[in-house]
């Protein structure tokens, strides 16, 4: 009896292991390709958008690559091709690392004028602003308070940001200033987002891949900020953006404007919406790219930025005077 159920099992095993059928791909310059082009067209998230927004229509794109592999190229030609197929993607999450290089795609911010310059914002910070981790901030002359946030790859503790509010608490309005911000750690950009609101608060949704086609997609799960336990600020807020606010910046300007006393300033942010995921190639190359897509609270796409509250572009007659246009028109809004 115990050979006969050790045989049934066997079989069972066996049964079972032949109905899972992978693709394998052989570590060749075609084989890479493949897999690469495979990997992005089960797994990444933003097809139909962007078919929408920019006609990226993925299936022309491998016809169009596919032509430029050939047995005989070298793995930087081939690095070079799997690079450019990537940048049809225009999505700054998507990277090719190699032992050569990473590929990136820079031109969601390159393309664009940069609106601040770190030359004015350390003017207006002088010398003997004040360092919360990866915050620095101070109180301008006419009692504004000027929180500036660089990166949120710099932590920030809870500490930090119940010191930063509570010295700044008797400031008329605050400016939270996160231009040239390219993201970081999502959890900072929430711990700053729970400083500005009172209350639970609906700041947008997020879906996941279910399956390997283009739009095979959960439904959208609810996404909230909760008001920190700690000091909040209570008077009017200006958020500064530009285009280089990308990824954990673009999801913290959502969450931002969520909150009922603040208004956002600047140009359109960089955006950045999907949560990234790793694979790897026959050859050993890793990928990341795009798998969730994030929107905000009406359901609206993220992923090419967010248009600010008011529109505000640095003036060359303020950089002449060393008047850094944005953080003055901040300070005008929060006066009045």
């Amino acid at each position: 009896m115990k050979r006969l159920a050790l045989y049934i099992f066997l079989l069972l095993i066996t049964t079972l292991t032949a109905c899972v059928r992978e693709d394998t791909f052989d570590d060749t310059p075609e084989g890479n390709f493949e897999a690469l082009w495979r990997i992005i067209d089960e797994h990444y998230c933003f097809f139909d958008y962007k078919g929408e927004a920019i006609g990226l229509d993925w299936n022309e794109v491998h016809q169009r690559y596919r032509s430029r592999i050939s047995p005989q190229m070298t793995k930087t030609q081939l690095q070079e091709v799997l690079c450019e197929m990537l940048a049809e993607l225009r999505d700054g999450h998507v990277n090719l690392y190699t032992s050569a290089d990473v590929s990136r795609y820079w031109h969601w911010y390159e393309d664009y004028p940069r609106n601040w310059s770190q030359e004015l914002r350390d003017h207006y910070l002088g010398t003997d602003y004040k360092i919360a981790a990866g915050i620095k901030y101070r109180i301008l002359e006419d009692n504004i308070g000027l929180v500036v946030y660089e990166n949120f790859s710099a932590g920030v503790g809870e500490g930090n940001l119940d010191d930063v509010m509570y010295y700044l608490r008797s400031c008329d309005g605050l400016i939270i200033d996160v231009r040239g911000n390219t993201g970081g750690t999502l959890t900072y950009a929430e711990r700053l987002a729970q400083r500005l609101t009172n209350e639970r608060r609906l700041v947008g949704y997020t879906t996941y891949k279910t399956g390997t086609g283009h739009a095979d997609f959960s439904s959208p799960k609810a996404q909230y900020i909760d008001p920190s336990n700690g000091v909040r600020w209570q008077k009017r807020v200006v958020v500064l953006q530009n285009r280089e606010c990308y990824s954990a910046c673009n999801i913290f300007i959502r969450n931002a404007r969520a909150c009922e006393r603040v208004t956002t300033l600047g140009d359109r942010s960089g955006g950045g919406s999907g949560m990234p995921f790793s694979s790897e190639l026959p050859n050993g190359w890793a990928v990341r790219f795009s798998a969730s897509p994030s929107f905000d609270a009406q359901m609206q796409q993220i992923e090419f930025g967010i248009e600010p509250d008011i529109p505000c572009s640095l003036d060359s007659a303020d950089v002449a005077r060393h008047r850094d246009t944005l953080i003055e028109r901040a300070r005008t809004l929060l006066r009045n």
